[in-house]
């Protein structure tokens, strides 16, 4: 029934648009000249656009049909988002196949693909399969817990201070099945993958940003208490919905989504008197009903009636939760000089994001360059206005609080300076 009725909306004029970034899965060096071919999942032999990557390993922005965009910004029968398949060729890699790319009317979404350098060939039978939303689809509903962990019951705490970890170590099952895998991913990734898997990119920015804090402060709770650990298991977090968050392998994330979560990833929620980050647990407040948590689609109608999004949050977790700060971030080279970089700027801060950017430059050539002087003139402007436009962030040519720590990711992943945790 709900496919049947996905049919009739995809030709309904409405698009959104897709870029693909190609990587290196041994080192994440971009690949130049990939080819992507793009089908509808449920025209699969009919390829309706092909494109390539540039320098940067990343195709232009494709406009692709999709429901219209009031589908996903209330509850309904109908899947508001249309599905793609994708084919990923390089020269010296294996082909990848994506199947269930989600294309939502009026966003961006942005699909990472990693390549293995081989030629023994995967079955085309065989791709990386994105599963349905969870506000769409059903997923089992979370598993009630203590929004505060008592300190010395399972275990002791070991961190003696809120830290953002470099990596989280998902493991993509139940937690007693131990023949799921693990998977190491960067802080930030791991958190616009769950939120792209768990709300909708077209919802009022107070929303997604509201939303974005619950995911990130229940995943600070769970490296701050070490909770699977003192549990004797191996990894950080879990991809089940009775546990935890829904983290899907291969997804593709959304532009809104990663700008949110870039300009706020230091921060979580907490209460007064309260160390850890609260467990910020939710529902969808549609399949699953939860008193005393937030709901999403009910924070989707608090966003669009104009509140805050503290004021979200306070609706749902009660007037003493506030927003907080960690004290250290992990894996990175220097922290945020605590004011913008731009012309006229000078110092240590400004020379260490010369040599980031000339070290970055190495890898993705369309960077510039730079002379490291500690003085941000207009050759510096210029080097960061192309990086920003590479990776998603406003073109301003400014070093602001999320470029400085997106220069400092991708410079670690470039030097390979920082070891996985």
């Amino acid at each position: 029934m709900k496919k049947d009725m996905q049919a009739c909306v995809t030709d309904s004029g409405s698009h959104g648009l897709l870029q693909v970034n190609v990587v290196s899965i041994i080192n994440s060096f971009p690949i130049t000249n990939a080819t992507v071919r793009i089908s509808n999942t449920e025209s699969p032999d009919n390829t309706v656009e092909e494109v390539r990557t540039n320098s940067s390993g990343q195709t232009e922005q494709v406009s692709l049909n999709a429901p219209p965009v009031e589908y996903s910004r209330s509850p309904g029968e109908v899947r508001p988002y249309s599905e793609y398949n994708l084919e990923i060729s390089a020269p010296g890699y294996r082909t990848q196949y994506i199947s269930g790319t989600e294309i939502l009317a009026d966003a961006t979404a942005i699909q990472p693909v990693a390549l293995d350098p081989s030629d023994d060939p995967v079955p085309e039978e065989n791709p990386i399969v994105i599963p349905g939303h969870t506000l769409y689809e059903h997923y089992p509903p979370k598993i009630a817990e203590a929004e505060i962990k008592p300190v010395g019951e399972s275990g002791e705490i070991v961190l003696s201070r809120v830290v953002v970890p470099q990596t989280i170590v998902v493991h993509d099952g139940v937690p007693t099945d131990s023949s799921a895998p693990n998977y190491y991913v960067p802080y930030r990734d791991y958190i616009k993958n769950v939120a792209s898997s768990e709300i909708y990119a077209t919802w009022p920015q107070a929303t997604i940003t509201a939303n974005v804090l619950a995911i990130m402060s229940f995943t600070l709770n769970r490296v701050y208490t070490e909770w699977y650990r003192n549990q004797g298991y191996d990894f950080t977090i879990t991809s089940s919905t009775a546990f935890d968050h829904k983290w899907i392998y291969g997804r593709n994330f959304y532009e809104s989504i990663s700008l949110i979560v870039d300009e706020i990833f230091d921060n979580y929620l907490s209460r007064p008197d309260v160390k850890q980050p609260i467990l910020t647990q939710y529902c969808d407040g549609r399949q699953v009903t939860c008193p005393n948590w937030m709901t999403q689609w009910g924070s989707c109608t608090l966003g669009e009636r104009g509140y805050s999004p503290i004021e979200i949050l306070r609706h749902f977790y009660g007037s003493s939760i506030y927003i907080n700060t960690a004290e250290q971030i992990s894996g990175i080279p220097a922290s945020w000089p605590g004011e913008e970089l731009t012309i006229g700027s000078s110092g240590q801060k400004v020379r260490q994001l010369q040599e980031q950017l000339d070290a970055i430059a190495t890898v993705y050539s369309a960077v510039p360059h730079l002379t490291v002087d500690g003085f941000y003139g207009p050759d510096t402007a210029a080097s960061v206005t192309e990086f920003q436009s590479i990776f998603g962030l406003p073109q301003t040519g400014v070093v602001d609080f999320r470029t400085w720590y997106k220069i400092s990711h991708i410079y670690v992943g470039v030097t390979r300076i920082a070891e996985l945790q």
